[in-house]
């Protein structure tokens, strides 16, 4: 079982690696906007971190309420 220093320090990995793709995601569509399967490929990874990112936040902060019981 991992931490939840480890699992926050994972988490602004994961933000780092986003934020690098989205300024990469950025670059392309000024430069090369008509790069169609770079867009989709690099919008994809920025969707896999997007959920990355929630499921570790769910470990630190578990939903509440009478669903989730």
């Amino acid at each position: 079982m991992r931490t939840e220093s480890q699992i926050k320090r994972k988490m602004i990995e994961l933000q780092m690696q986003k934020q690098s793709s989205e300024e990469r995601l950025a670059e392309i569509k000024r430069t090369s906007p008509e790069d169609e399967a770079a867009i989709r490929r690099i919008t994809g990874e920025i969707a896999q971190l997007e959920d990355k990112i929630t499921l570790l936040e769910w470990v630190i902060n578990p939903p509440t309420g009478s669903y989730h019981v």
